[in-house]
């Protein structure tokens, strides 16, 4: 029975030197660092009008850990500001259990034209140590913004 311990434990300790511990660390860790939103896909049913509110359809976003954020969109604007995510705890339907969702704030502003842009996230997730995706929800449909690393 010993055996089966060491053997176990010598696999799992195998398995963990040998790849990243991202998904360990805090959501406010692991995005630290420059991102690039590489894509934006629309699901549900209509909504081009809402897309034509959308505040970000590409560009790159450099997250620091005090809370600030800079970002150049793909004209090549600079826009400054700041992001936060909080988690949520929502009710996923009558006696179903409740879900985790992490939102993300960004506000940010562009100092020579004095343009402002903000977008809540409702949900955001990791989805490898380079790659995240976050939701922004509409009545009937919803777009979803896809992060590479830098």
């Amino acid at each position: 029975m010993r055996k089966i311990y060491f053997i176990a434990f010598a696999f799992v300790a195998i398995l963990l030197t040998g790849c990243s511990k991202d998904f360990l660390k805090s959501y406010d860790r692991r995005i630290i660092g420059t991102w690039n939103l590489v894509d934006v896909d629309r699901r549900g049913i209509g909504g081009e009008a809402n897309r034509a509110i959308l505040a970000f359809t590409g560009g790159s976003f450099t997250f620091e850990t005090s809370g600030k954020l800079s970002y150049t969109d793909n004209t090549g604007k600079l826009y400054t500001g700041s992001w936060n995510i909080t988690r949520r705890t929502t009710q996923s339907c009558t006696d179903c259990g409740t879900d985790t969702d992490r939102e993300l704030s960004i506000s940010l502003v562009n100092f020579d034209t004095q343009e402002m842009v903000q977008e809540i996230f409702d949900d955001m997730q990791f989805t490898g140590t380079n790659r995240f995706k976050a939701r922004v929800r509409f009545p009937f449909n919803s777009f979803v913004f896809f992060f590479h690393r830098q």
